[in-house]
């Protein structure tokens, strides 16, 4: 259909109005040579198309208007087999134009004498007159283009709207909704038809408040009664504005809380899956706790994993998990020693609306609620202060958690996994570990070897991680010679697989041939292997005495200080050495409270 076929019914209108004014005849033509519209004798040929249409033809062309005083004598006339003999007597023909294109023609058309007359007497007003005309027909023309293109917009806003997984709700500025979508009907188990023009005020306040103080909310959680359904939600929400002041009304969004708990996971885990048999050792004493973890991993019971720094807690974790029946759930780790204790209790439990200075509009969920259904692991679990103990204590007790500033207890099913390379029974003894949450945690103790106790792992670790840092680092390397060998195996690796991995991704970095060198090795293998060869037995001797001694001022200088990460500061600075290192030499000799 052309451009001016689609406004027709108003070209008709027009027509019949100017003809009806001016007592001559009017048609309206098309691209297509059609008559659009017609009045007169021409009338019951609207919608054929011209046989001939010279003039109007000519008009297409050119885009300008012209007057035929004599029909069929006129120099366009020439060529039609009628000339001389058309039964138009005269006409002027002006082209309709829309947007620089032309659309088509209006005539006035004489087809007798008086009507001739009419035309002659007048042309200059007449044709500025059917300008005007000309130009109207264009408006609507152009009117009912945009209105057109208004609705596809408006139909494909439409399904995309319904296509969208979230719900979405859309009220205007008086509180009504406008819109509905499949998804917000699928949530609140609704029909669409039922409750676009309603007020939303009943069942969406939190929509009323940003119509009333203009602020939008972002992932606020909502708590919504529908027709005895008690809808657990989170929304976000923003306010349309007609301008600087004036609110038109509330669009947003609604997810169920449960499946955004799951995507929250997902996003924020950004892991990969690890199964036993991602363990790499096959020594006595790593064999017998892999295939006590494998062991325990089909049930729910409470797990403690002890082990130094570094041995690989919470890779035993994951696949404790992984193996578990609830491997397709959330698996939430946390650091408790790495999070500042007036933030952890908010990162476990989350807070609701309002319990602090700047907490978030709708609340936050904390680690418990995300691992809802799968496993929460908690390494450092001896950092927990006395009070968070008792919190988790009894979380263990009711399975359920409160909120910060929360008045009521959600229930939660999670799996507990925890970590401590410190001992929890000495801070038992010394009351700085709940000693029933320390039995409750230790339902199924794991103790991970040190590195230093499997020397016969180090050969296949240093394997499985050479390949892995030389297909991400695009390195062609094959092994490690001999001398690089002995002197990992010989090592004490006091930061265990972590320090191991460490040295390989060093090690790939900086060799350039095929087999990785002692030099390629980090400093502190390769200080340790020139000590070895230079001193010799005696120099070992020597060197066992005065480790004998550094042990018995380290222990002494914590004894005096105190075994807390505190007193362990201070130590380190009567010792004149680093945090890092009075670690380091606590775990290298075994150190515990007496």
């Amino acid at each position: 259909m052309s451009r001016l076929a689609q406004v027709s019914e108003n070209g008709q209108k027009i027509a019949e109005a100017i003809a009806t004014v001016l007592k001559v005849e009017v048609e309206l033509i098309d691209t297509e040579l059609v008559r659009v519209a017609g009045t007169g004798i021409v009338r019951n040929d609207v919608g054929s198309r011209l046989l001939r249409g010279l003039v109007n033809k000519h008009v297409l062309q050119t885009g300008s208007h012209i007057f035929i005083s004599e029909a069929g004598f006129h120099p366009i006339c020439l060529s039609c087999p009628l000339t001389g003999r058309c039964f138009y007597r005269a006409s002027i023909v002006y082209p309709i134009t829309a947007n620089s294109e032309v659309i088509g023609t209006v005539s006035l058309i004489a087809f007798n004498d008086e009507q001739k007359e009419t035309l002659s007497k007048n042309t200059e007003s007449l044709i500025e007159f059917i300008g005007r005309m000309a130009d109207l027909i264009s408006s609507k023309a152009l009117e009912g283009e945009i209105m057109a293109e208004r609705m596809v917009m408006v139909n494909r806003l439409e399904a995309v709207i319904d296509a969208v997984y979230e719900g979405v709700v859309a009220v205007n500025h008086e509180g009504l909704i406008t819109h509905f979508n499949q998804s917000a009907a699928r949530l609140f188990g609704a029909k669409k038809e039922n409750l676009i023009g309603t007020d939303s005020k009943q069942i969406l306040p939190s929509l009323t408040e940003v119509l009333h103080d203009g602020k939008g909310f972002n992932s606020r959680e909502v708590f919504i009664n529908y027709e005895g359904r008690k809808l657990h939600l989170l929304s976000t929400a923003r306010p349309i504005k007609a301008d600087d002041i004036n609110i038109a009304g509330v669009v947003a969004t609604f997810r169920d809380f449960k499946e955004t708990q799951r995507l929250a996971y997902e996003i924020m885990s950004n892991q990969e899956m690890i199964d036993f048999e991602d363990l790499v050792g096959t020594s006595k004493s790593f064999a017998e706790v892999k295939a006590k973890a494998l062991k325990i991993s089909g049930g729910s019971s409470t797990i403690l994993i002890m082990g130094e720094s570094g041995t690989g807690k919470e890779v035993f974790a994951r696949a404790i998990h992984a193996a578990s029946s609830f491997a397709h759930k959330p698996f939430v780790s946390i650091n408790c020693g790495a999070i500042p204790e007036n933030l952890l209790e908010t990162e476990l439990f989350g807070y609701d609306e309002g319990a602090f200075p700047g907490a978030r509009r709708g609340g936050k969920q904390g680690k418990f609620e995300l691992a809802n259904g799968g496993t929460i692991f908690l390494d450092e679990v001896g950092s927990l202060s006395l009070y968070l103990q008792a919190k988790l204590l009894r979380y263990l007790q009711d399975r359920r958690i409160e909120r910060v500033g929360g008045t009521r207890m959600i229930p939660v099913d999670v799996r507990v996994i925890v970590a401590s390379n410190s001992d929890l029974q000495e801070m038992v003894r010394k009351n700085l570990f709940q000693d029933e949450l320390y039995y409750r945690l230790s339902v199924i103790p794991l103790i991970i070897p040190p590195l230093r106790e499997r020397p016969e792992d180090i050969p296949l670790l240093l394997e499985f991680y050479m390949k892995r840092f030389c297909k991400l680092l695009n390195k062609d390397i094959q092994g490690f010679d001999s001398e690089a060998l002995k002197a990992c195996v010989k090592y004490y690796w006091p930061g265990n697989v972590r320090e191991l991995v460490y040295a390989v991704e060093y090690a790939i970095n900086l060799e350039e041939n095929s087999m990785i060198s002692l030099e390629s090795l980090p400093p502190e293998l390769r200080e340790e292997t020139k000590k070895r060869t230079r001193d010799g037995i005696a120099g070992d001797g020597r060197l066992l005495q005065l480790a004998q001694l550094e042990k018995e001022a380290i222990a002494a200088a914590l004894d005096r200080y105190g075994w807390t990460d505190e007193g362990k500061i201070k130590a380190a600075r009567a010792l004149g050495i680093s945090r890092a290192t009075i670690y380091r030499k606590i775990q290298r000799y075994g150190l515990k409270p007496a």
